[in-house]
């Protein structure tokens, strides 16, 4: 290999240890990367920038805006209130979940499914009794491998395809996957149905009379002339709250635990309330106490504009690792935090000096812009309001859904491509008013579109300076190995990136060396292309391998553990799957 090889092997191993190892934010680093090789001649600017010319991160940019106009009429929740039904059982409600989220997620982006089932089976799961950590990881799964169905069900498949068109020539139909795909889903949810609940956790526990998955605790405190001053818990109306309970009180240096009903009340007591999203808003209600966080009263916004909203923090909140106080959070997001819930429990402690973590869920008083606003950033996976008062415009949602049904028309029938597809569609929501202008430029996550565009420099890199057949021969490490062996290899290797970092980088990064390999052994490249997008997308180990892992994980109150157990045996049918099936339909 000549230097610029080993200098992209360098690059590359570098930039996989800091999406691996840092905090930095992954656009940066890819950027960086991208720079990099322009600047050392490795790339023309032409060659580095090609990602952001390639049809498939152009087609995922354009189906944000058509995910938007499915998400804004409620589509979404307006099928999942027909399909959910009445099950009697775990599996069944299971299979309630899973049918309807993988479909939706073989023609939307899996990612705006989840976001948009997760309250409602938080709510339906509530009504029911079934706890929502049994259904939410399905969930996840569901969208994972709904995605793999169809070309557009997932941003890698896009990416994959653009590759090969711009280095073969070639270019994959709507359900050229079809054929692996949908024995995915049926395989995978069946094991799911059979196995799920006794594999999933069941983390109702401690707040099972709130029959909800995920515990806080509002701080208030009784001010000088409030009317309940003198009053006893019970005459004060605190006693029976519908959606928390007073665990204690702070009177000057002690602590009273284990408060009774006819406990009085005194001015400059702090009160600590235990229980569900709700018990913030219910105990606003009571005149005379306010928010012992001081935060909340320096918000530069009128009470009446204000709302509660509940955000799970991302893997590129600027914050990780900092205490609360230290990241400037209110200063930062106009939002005050009241709670922080991890892994479904509460934190006990002063709020500013809590650290944060991805997976964390914040209960926040901020205005009623900050939905809109940060729904769609990567500072937050999941941001959601208390009783959210600007419902979907349900009216549109059989608008949007047709729009959907003849975007997959037109793309499958091969009238148009889906590029050309998509932008008639995107055309079409916001022309109906299923989405406006306004909300379709949010919903675009120019984050994820930049990575993946960046990530087409290395791979170009890799491929011109000779790094990706040098890998190539390493895998090759003997004349006797079949093309079988060597796609497992491959499909290996790519799930282990993929739960390491972003499912496309790491789809990009194994492309030139499956192309590589294939020619190396002087058979057909396909089998190894299809490979790499399914393992891809196959991410269930670990809830940073794919963002609807993650997205579940402080809902569900889920634990690392939990993704293990449970994902180790459907990675494991997965792969027997694919590399079964795969060489089978592409012929080696």
């Amino acid at each position: 290999m000549e230097y610029e090889a080993y200098l992209t092997i360098a690059t590359v191993i570098l930039v996989l240890g800091a999406l691996v190892g840092t905090r930095l934010a992954s656009d940066i680093i890819l950027m960086a990367a991208l720079c990099f090789l322009i600047i050392t001649g490795i790339l023309t600017p032409e060659e580095a920038l090609y990602g952001f010319a390639n049809p498939g991160v152009m087609t995922i940019a354009v189906l944000y805006v058509v995910a938007a106009g499915l998400k804004e009429t409620g589509a979404i929740q307006w099928i999942a209130g027909r399909i959910l039904g009445n099950p009697k059982t775990i599996p069944k409600a299971t299979l309630k979940v899973f049918i309807p989220s993988s479909i939706l997620s073989a023609f939307m982006n899996n990612t705006a499914v989840v976001a948009m089932f997760i309250p409602s089976i938080q709510d339906w799961s509530k009504r029911k009794g079934i706890s929502a950590s049994k259904l939410l990881l399905p969930l996840s799964y569901a969208a994972i491998l709904g995605g793999t169905c169809t070309l557009i069900g997932t941003s890698t498949n896009l990416v994959i395809d653009g590759l090969l068109q711009s280095t073969k020539d070639h270019s994959l139909s709507m359900f050229s996957l079809t054929w692996v795909g949908l024995p995915l889903v049926i395989l995978g949810g069946g094991f799911l149905y059979l196995i799920g609940d006794k594999l999933l956790p069941n983390r109702q526990g401690a707040v099972e009379q709130l029959d909800l998955v995920r515990e806080y605790s509002v701080n208030v405190i009784v001010e000088e002339n409030s009317p309940l001053a003198n009053q006893t818990i019970e005459e004060a109306g605190l006693r029976n709250l519908t959606y928390g309970y007073l665990v204690e009180i702070y009177r000057q240096s002690r602590i009273i635990t284990a408060v009774s009903p006819d406990t009085e009340l005194l001015a400059g007591d702090e009160l600590v309330f235990v229980g569900a999203p709700e018990c913030a808003r219910e105990i606003r209600h009571f005149r005379g106490l306010i928010p012992a966080n001081g935060d909340v009263e320096m918000l530069q916004i009128t009470h009446h504009e204000r709302c509660l909203v509940e955000a799970v923090i991302g893997p590129e909140f600027a914050g990780l690792d900092q205490s609360i106080k230290d990241s400037r959070f209110r200063t930062r997001f106009q939002a005050a935090i009241l709670s922080v819930s991890r892994n479904g429990q509460r934190i006990d402690g002063k709020i500013g000096d809590i650290r944060l973590q991805v997976g964390d869920t914040l209960l926040l008083e901020t205005s009623q812009d900050f939905i809109g606003q940060y729904r769609s950033r990567r500072d937050f996976l999941l941001v959601s309001a208390i009783n959210d008062s600007t419902p979907p415009v349900f009216n549109k949602a059989p608008t949007a859904l047709l729009i959907l049904m003849a975007m997959i028309f037109l793309s499958a029938s091969g009238l148009l491509s889906i590029l050309e597809s998509a932008f008639l569609a995107a055309g079409a929501m916001v022309a109906t008013q299923c989405v406006s202008i306004i909300k379709a430029r949010r919903n675009i996550d120019f984050t994820v579109i930049t990575v993946i565009a960046a990530s087409f420099s290395l791979g170009a890199a890799m491929t011109k300076t000779g790094a990706a057949d040098a890998i190539a021969s390493s895998l090759l490490f003997s004349n006797d190995l079949s093309p079988w062996i060597v796609l497992a290899l491959l499909y290996l290797l790519t799930v282990i990136f993929t739960e390491l970092i972003t499912n496309n980088a790491a789809a990009i990064l194994m492309f030139p060396i499956a192309i590589s390999v294939a020619e190396q052994l002087g058979v057909n490249y396909l089998p190894f292309v299809i490979a790499i997008m399914f393992a891809a997308s196959a991410s269930f180990i670990t809830p940073i391998g794919y963002q609807t892992n993650l997205m579940v994980m402080g809902p569900g109150g889920y634990h690392s553990k939990d993704y293990l157990k449970i994902g180790l045996p459907m990675s494991f049918i997965t792969a027997i799957c694919c590399i079964t099936l795969i060489p089978l339909i592409w012929n080696f």
